[in-house]
């Protein structure tokens, strides 16, 4: 997530050609949990909200897990740390920042979540985010840790949000290599900026592509993005519901499955630098793809019932204006089709 510890602060990207797109290939979706029994419980919806939990306080609402609002089916805790192994990943709880909430309370509200259906995943980036997978090493270095990780809090699996670039060969070894250790149930979100799925030529979205037998969601960042280019080659600003729609058609058909793609926005305008748009334009991005209603001037050729729903960062801004965010979009991601 683009932030000075939790504020976006990336600067506007530029315009950048699109490749020719694939055809849309998969149909599956995928659910989280740890085992096959806790997996029934804990399956992702088929649209769902995923939020970013901030483990640091920069001014928005401090929370517990436990306080995270019921609307959000993944939470994604932010972030995991690098260490002085390449790829290698730990965590270390604020319970200084966050008013003395401890490693023990912090398992048992995963715990809680997750026996309510939701999943807890471990998000990997963000502003202090120098986790680098560039050969088989580190590679081997981000599945074990992560697995460990994984093991010892309880994740149900992880996020990729790093945002100074990625190895497709190298992130997609790892991300399997995990994905194989933990077994039916993983749950793999990602959320690149706009810049990075412009184009399936690109690293992030190469990965998208390579991992999309077990991946659950792409929730890019339809904000701090400046303008970009739509499925139909025409230019979009961001903060309208065009630009949310001609560019999660990028994805759409570009390879991934509509249960693969989601938006992602902030929960308020002081959670990002720019590209805030209200929940009801949300919403309607989501009816236009879903239902081929609510479109601005750009309409999908086609309909996609089985869109995954919206992301936002975080919970914790989220809760700052009062839920506002999660208690509009939340709601509405669950009606869906």
């Amino acid at each position: 997530m683009d932030h000075v510890r939790g504020r976006t602060r990336r600067k506007a990207g530029s315009v950048i050609g699109l490749t020719t797109a694939l055809a849309l290939a998969l149909t599956g979706l995928l659910t989280g949990g740890a085992d096959d029994a806790d997996a029934q419980t804990r399956a992702v919806p088929k649209h769902a909200v995923t939020g970013y939990w901030q483990n640091f306080d920069n001014g928005a609402t401090v929370q517990k897990l436990s306080d995270v609002q019921d609307e959000y089916d993944i939470i994604a805790v932010s972030f995991a740390d690098a260490t002085a192994t390449p790829g290698e990943l730990a965590f270390n709880l604020d319970s200084a920042g966050l008013g003395g909430y401890t490693v023990d309370q912090f398992k048992a509200d995963i715990k809680a979540k997750q026996a309510s259906g939701k999943s807890v995943i471990l998000s990997v980036g963000g502003e202090k985010g120098a986790v680098a997978v560039n050969d088989g090493a580190s590679a081997t270095a981000f599945a074990d840790s992560a697995y460990q990780l994984m093991q010892e809090y309880g994740f149900d699996g992880v996020d990729i949000d790093l945002e100074n670039g990625l190895n497709s060969t190298y992130m997609s070894q790892a991300l399997k290599s995990l994905a194989g250790k933990a077994g039916s149930g993983f749950v793999l979100t990602m959320a690149p900026q706009t810049i990075d799925m412009q184009s399936t030529s690109n690293e992030y979205f190469k990965t998208a592509l390579a991992v999309k037998d077990i991946l659950t969601v792409v929730n890019m960042q339809y904000y701090n993005s400046g303008s970009m280019l739509g499925c139909d080659g025409k230019v979009y600003s961001q903060g309208s519901v065009d630009f949310l729609t001609a560019l999660a058609c990028i994805q759409l058909e570009g390879g991934l499955a509509p249960s693969q793609v989601g938006i992602g926005v902030p929960a308020s305008a002081k959670a990002a630098g720019g590209g805030y748009v209200s929940p009801s334009v949300v919403n309607q991005a989501l009816d236009c793809l879903a239902k081929g209603t609510s479109c601005g001037s750009f309409k999908p050729s086609k309909t996609y019932p089985d869109i995954r729903g919206a992301m936002t960062w975080s919970t914790n801004w989220d809760a700052a204006d009062g839920s506002s965010w999660s208690k509009a979009v939340g709601p509405h991601v669950h009606g869906l089709p």
